[in-house]
C-alpha cells in the first residue's frame, strides 16, 4: 500500500461529487462498467478494476471519469509517471476541473518536486478559486519549501536563532498529527456517471513535516465576463430572533425548494434573489460570483435539481440546513451534500453561505 505525503493533501477521488453545473461536455462511460470499476477499487482490486476502466475508455477514451480513475489507479500501483501523464492530459481537455491540478501536486510533491507541485495547486486556485483542499495544500507546499530554507539556512549558519525557532514552529504546527493517517472514505455511489470517492496514498519524499487531517473540497467555477442580471435587493435580516419552531422549519424548507425551482428553470434572477445581500463568495467579488453562476446556469440547454433536505438546525436567525442535491443536465448528472447557512430576512430565509459536504 502507498503511503500518505507529509502535507494535508490526498488523491482526490470524488472529483465528480463535487462539480455540480460544471457543464463538463462528454459523453457519461456506461455506467454498470464504472460502477464495478470503482467498486472493485474500492475494495482493492487495482488490477481488476483497471481492466474494467480499460473496457470502459476502449469504447470511450475521452470519457472524463474513466480517465480520473485511471488516473487513481497508476497512483495504486506505483506507475507515477504514467499517473503524472494521465491527470496531465485531463487538465489540457478539461481545464476548468480543479482536481486533477490538485493530484498533481500530490504526484509531484511525493517525488519533492514542491515548485511544481506549487504551480500545479495554483491553476487549481485559478480555476476554482474556492476550493478548500487546494488553499490548504498549498499552505503545506509553502511550509515544505519554508523547512528546507530554515535547514539550509541552519546549515550556513548553526547559531542562527531565528531560523531555528521558525523551523521549530514549522515541525510543532504539522507534528500533532500521527504519521501514516488515512483518509475516511465513504461507501461506492450508486448514481450512474459518478464514480465513488476511494482513497489513495502516496509516497513521501524526504522531509520533516508529519501529515495532517484530509480538507473536503469544494470547488467553484472560474470567473466569466459574460453578464448576469444583479440580484434584486433584500430587506436586512431582523434583530430580534422570534423563537424557532416548526414553522421556520417549513420556511426554510419552501425557501430551499424554491431556490432549486429557479435554478431548474434557468431562472437567473430568481436563484441570485435567494442569496443573502450578505452572501460573499470564497474568492472574487459579489459580482463576479453573479457572473459564474449565470454562465454556468444558462450554458446547459437544461437543467432538473432536485433537493431533500435531511436536517435544519435554527438558532435565532440563522439556521444551518443539510440537504442532499441532486443534478441533471444534458451534459451532467450528479448527486452531491450541502451545508447552507441561511438568514431570517423579513418573512424570508435567504443563503449566506454555501458549501459541499454535511
Amino acid at each position: 500500500m502507498l503511503r500518505r505525503l507529509p502535507m494535508k493533501s490526498r488523491i482526490v477521488a470524488a472529483m465528480f461529487a463535487a462539480l455540480v453545473g460544471a457543464g463538463v461536455d462528454a459523453a457519461a462511460a456506461p455506467a454498470d462498467d464504472l460502477r464495478e470499476a470503482q467498486k472493485l477499487y474500492a475494495s482493492g482490486k487495482v488490477p481488476a478494476a483497471m481492466d474494467k476502466v480499460d473496457a470502459v475508455l476502449k469504447a470511450q477514451p475521452k470519457d472524463p471519469q474513466a480517465r480520473f480513475l485511471k488516473g487513481l489507479l497508476l497512483t495504486e500501483q506505483k506507475r507515477t509517471a504514467e499517473a503524472i501523464q494521465q491527470f496531465t492530459s485531463l487538465t489540457e481537455d478539461y481545464p476548468e476541473l480543479p482536481e486533477p491540478y490538485n493530484n498533481l501536486a500530490v504526484l509531484y510533491a511525493s517525488q519533492g518536486n514542491y515548485d511544481k507541485a506549487k504551480s500545479a495547486l495554483e491553476l487549481a486556485i485559478h480555476t476554482h478559486p474556492s476550493y478548500g483542499t487546494a488553499h490548504e495544500n498549498l499552505g503545506d507546499i509553502y511550509a515544505q519549501l519554508a523547512s528546507r530554507a530554515y535547514d539550509r539556512a541552519l546549515q550556513l549558519d548553526k547559531n542562527n536563532t531565528a531560523a531555528q525557532l521558525k523551523l521549530s514552529m514549522v515541525k510543532e504546527l504539522f507534528g500533532t498529527q500521527k504519521p501514516g493517517t488515512k483518509p475516511t472514505v465513504p461507501p461506492p455511489r450508486t448514481e450512474p456517471a459518478a464514480p465513488a470517492p476511494a482513497p489513495a496514498k502516496v509516497e513521501p519524499p524526504a522531509a520533516k513535516v508529519e501529515p495532517a487531517k484530509v480538507a473536503q473540497a469544494e470547488p467553484r467555477a472560474p470567473p466569466k465576463a459574460a453578464p448576469a442580471p444583479a440580484a434584486p435587493s433584500t430587506p436586512a435580516p431582523s434583530t430580534t430572533p422570534p423563537a424557532a419552531g416548526g414553522d421556520d422549519k417549513a420556511k426554510i424548507t419552501a425557501a430551499i425548494e424554491q431556490w432549486a425551482r429557479a435554478w431548474s428553470a434557468k431562472d437567473v434572477k430568481g436563484y441570485l434573489a435567494s442569496y443573502a445581500p450578505e452572501f460573499q463568495p470564497d474568492s472574487g467579488t459579489r459580482g463576479d460570483w453573479e457572473k459564474q453562476r449565470a454562465e454556468r446556469i444558462e450554458k446547459p440547454k437544461s437543467i432538473e435539481v432536485g433537493v431533500k433536505v435531511t436536517s435544519i438546525d435554527v438558532k435565532g436567525n440563522e439556521a444551518k440546513a443539510v440537504v442532499r442535491q441532486s443534478y441533471k443536465s444534458d451534459t451532467l448528472k450528479n448527486t452531491t451534500t450541502k451545508t447552507l447557512t441561511l438568514v431570517r430576512s423579513g418573512e424570508r430565509w435567504l443563503i449566506k453561505q454555501e458549501r459541499v459536504g454535511g
